[in-house]
């Protein structure tokens, strides 16, 4: 599917990965076309149809897909070889990681997006993978040091040798917010410089901020990629919540271990 975006950095440790665009499904309008959210409302069978082509497009069957009710926080999910995908669906959460899975039962962790930062994570060592949906309540709960706990525990390794990727989201151009929560995201990385001031209200860069959790969690700053992309600037290949509301899908972000 070559609507999938992709990091060169992921793909020259060999990690199966993709950030899902809003192109190359079956959804119709609003969700128009590849619409990877249950419940906002699009016809089931044609999510199915998406899910299946982008679980294909990375390699993997549809019933290997992971994914986790997420809410904004800062909670890890442990994933297992044997663990129940849709029980998994129904545990609060916001990042997921694994061991590396035994061979030939690989698994694939993914987060949903229409604005937030999806970050996906790796051990080129143990082959050991992590997924994070950062939102700026998120990030300030500190879902990106956790998630690379949760990595470093599950691989054994040093988070000096992971490689992260930053997916599309909303960029600062677009971020515009209110004093109290500029407020809250220069506190969550002081110095960075995530918090431009303009009018008539700030605005604010997360991948910024995103990037300095990574830093301070060991991950070197040369390990970082970011795929690019603004999810409300670009309409014609991305959903976002702040531009459609409740007419937005939702994009998948996965990487595979």
């Amino acid at each position: 599917m070559s609507s999938v975006l992709r990091s060169s950095l992921l793909t020259g440790h060999g990690f199966s990965h993709g950030f899902s665009t809003r192109e190359g499904g079956v959804s119709v309008p609003p969700f128009d076309s590849l619409n990877l959210a249950r419940n906002v409302g699009d016809d089931p069978a044609a999510v199915a149809e998406n899910h299946r082509r982008f679980a294909e497009a990375l390699g993997v069957p549809v019933t290997r897909v992971y994914e986790v009710t997420q809410v904004h926080r800062a909670e890890v999910q442990r994933v297992g070889a044997n663990d129940d995908v849709a029980a998994l669906r129904l545990i609060e959460a916001d990042a997921l990681a694994a061991s590396p899975a035994p061979t030939g039962e690989a698994l694939c962790l993914a987060i949903r997006t229409a604005d937030c930062v999806p970050v996906l994570i790796a051990d080129p060592e143990s082959r050991a993978v992590a997924a994070a949906h950062a939102g700026w309540r998120g990030i300030v709960a500190g879902v990106i040091p956790a998630a690379i706990r949760a990595l470093a525990e599950a691989g054994g390794g040093d988070p000096s040798n992971f490689v992260a990727a930053i997916g599309p989201h909303i960029r600062v151009d677009a971020f515009e917010v209110g004093d109290e929560v500029a407020h809250e995201i220069e506190a969550a990385a002081p110095g960075c410089g995530a918090i431009r001031p303009r009018q008539p209200r700030p605005h604010a860069d997360l991948s910024l901020v995103v990037r300095a959790h990574l830093e301070a969690s060991g991950v070197r700053n040369d390990s970082v990629d970011d795929v690019g992309g603004c999810t409300y600037a670009d309409a014609a290949r991305f959903f976002s919540y702040r531009r459609d509301g409740s007419r937005s899908g939702r994009l998948l972000s996965a990487i595979v271990g």
